[in-house]
């Protein structure tokens, strides 16, 4: 069983919770999950299964986008509406000044993570640390913002935005930052991912359905239709068709020189297929291919 099954995870699970109960219904012997989301957020949460788990790296270095309630007038230890209130605020920006500020959050800007985050910290989780009333202070980070627009205003107290992010943004710290940057204060009630690289919410499926399926009657060929490609997770790589031969080599973990006036003038990394078949992932150096994870699609 290889591939990648893109869950609609639910509210108040963990990522890690949920990367079990997919495992249990697949039978799975090894599962990972791109992009942990917390307890509170739902969405997509991409969990690569079996020899998928060798291009998690691929998934989670992807853009992710969210949609996000942030909640005006009070800062919470953990930048959530789950965390304890630090400091209220009776400032209620306008739908307008929202806008003018929105651009000094995009492009590559310096944010600190939340506390309550699983940044490392002499060794140990900043998460654990904030439980227990730790003094710690974490750094700024460049982390990169494409896209933040608001989708709606529902009332003085709450609005609604869309994100998309790179790699090691936390949404929860630009609640916080906005909120700050506007005179008030602020932090996260509602989240959603909708994105993770190539993945989105129209390819997921809830969990009480992927459990259903998996005691139902169609058993393991309806566990089969939901599961996406292993090759899914590359789409942004270009793809090298090699022959049998040098699909051999690459299986023994040798280069194969790409020889001939058709040889492909690439470099940087690639995935090969033989006969319609994810061989490697690897490198193109000089004229040669270096394969760095090699695939048993049948083991």
């Amino acid at each position: 069983m290889h591939g990648w099954l893109v869950l609609d995870k639910p509210s108040g699970l963990t990522s890690t919770d949920a990367v079990a109960r997919v495992k249990r219904a697949f039978n799975a012997a090894k599962a990972g999950h791109a992009g942990t989301l917390d307890p509170l957020a739902n969405g997509v949460l991409p969990i690569a299964l079996g020899e998928a788990t060798k291009t998690v790296p691929y998934v989670v270095d992807g853009r992710k986008a969210y949609r996000f309630t942030v909640r005006w007038g009070a800062e919470t230890d953990t930048d959530d509406v789950e965390g304890a209130v630090l400091a209220t605020s009776d400032v209620r920006p306008s739908g307008e000044q929202v806008v003018q500020i929105l651009p000094e959050f995009c492009g590559e800007i310096e944010q600190v993570p939340p506390r309550f985050s699983a940044i490392k910290v002499d060794g140990a989780r900043a998460y654990d640390l904030a439980r227990e009333g730790g003094d710690f202070e974490l750094k700024a980070r460049v982390v990169r913002v494409y896209r933040l627009e608001i989708v709606d205003m529902p009332d003085a107290d709450h609005c609604i935005f869309d994100a998309e992010c790179g790699k090691g943004t936390y949404v929860r710290a630009l609640a916080r930052d906005i909120g700050r940057r506007l005179g008030t204060l602020g932090h996260i009630e509602k989240l959603r991912r909708t994105r993770v690289g190539p993945f989105t919410e129209n390819a997921t499926i809830s969990l009480d359905k992927l459990e259903e399926l998996s005691h139902s009657a169609a058993g393991q060929e309806g566990l089969d239709a939901v599961l996406h490609s292993v090759e899914t997770a590359l789409d942004d790589i270009p793809a090298l068709a090699i022959s049998g031969d040098d699909a051999a080599r690459l299986a023994r973990g040798q280069a194969v020189l790409l020889r001939g006036r058709d040889a492909p003038v690439i470099s940087g990394p690639v995935y090969a297929t033989s006969r319609g078949h994810l061989v490697a992932l690897g490198e193109v150096k000089r004229g040669e291919l270096w394969p760095k994870r090699v695939f048993n699609l049948n083991g």
